[in-house]
């Protein structure tokens, strides 16, 4: 089976920037042990985690979701 880590950062890259109101700041990153950190701007983060987190955890169950079809387990960490 193919490497899904850049497709699932492409992903979650993608549907930050249209969350954000500056999507240059946005940055991806997927570590070894498959944390991947989200990074918005310190104004925008507000609008990534969403009312009592629920974008958030949308967010964490698109993660969940591709990491079965990958076999493998995903962490979102946001950072602002």
């Amino acid at each position: 089976m193919p490497d899904s880590s850049p497709d699932v950062c492409a992903l979650i890259e993608r549907i930050a920037k249209s969350l954000v109101d500056t999507p240059d700041d946005v940055f991806v990153e997927l570590f070894d042990d498959g944390v991947i950190e989200l990074e918005v701007a310190e104004n925008d983060v507000g609008k990534v985690i969403g009312r009592q987190g629920r974008t958030a955890r949308a967010l964490r169950t698109l993660l969940n979701a591709a990491g079965c079809r990958a076999r493998k387990r995903y962490q979102l960490e946001i950072i602002e």
